[in-house]
Formats: structure tokens, C-alpha cells, sequence
């Protein structure tokens, strides 16, 4: 993944969230669940690591907003 830029964390509130799961839909079904409660980058691109278990993913979000809110 790439190195987390200065402009992801500018503010407060701004958070980047890595998250590792067993499986795609698990963490799918994550991703979704927090872009109910706060506003996100959306659905992320799965990577899988060879001979490190599971997927992980980088979901940047705002806590300020909720998800339903227009940006």
C-alpha cells in the first residue's frame, strides 16, 4: 500500500483506517458498515500478501460526516 500522505490527516477528524480480514466479503461487509456511519473513500481494492493470511484493504474517511451525507 502507499505511504500515507500529510494530506490524508490535514485535519481533524480525517482518519485511515487499515483493515485485514479473512476473506473479500468480510472485509467488504466492514467497509460497508463504516460508510453507514461515517463518510469514505468507498470500496477498496483487496490486496492479498503471499504466505500472510487474509485481505487487507485502506479506507480513508471523514468522522465528521455521516454517510449520508453529500460532501
Amino acid at each position: 500500500m502507499k505511504e500515507i500522505d500529510e494530506q490524508h490527516l490535514i485535519e481533524s477528524g480525517l482518519v485511515v483506517l487499515d483493515i485485514t480480514a479473512a476473506d473479500n466479503e468480510t472485509a467488504h461487509r466492514v467497509v460497508a458498515e463504516l460508510g453507514q456511519r461515517w463518510a469514505t473513500s468507498g470500496p477498496p481494492v483487496l490486496r492479498r500478501t503471499p504466505g500472510v493470511p487474509g485481505v487487507s484493504a485502506r479506507v480513508y474517511a471523514d468522522i465528521r460526516r455521516t454517510g449520508t451525507e453529500e460532501p
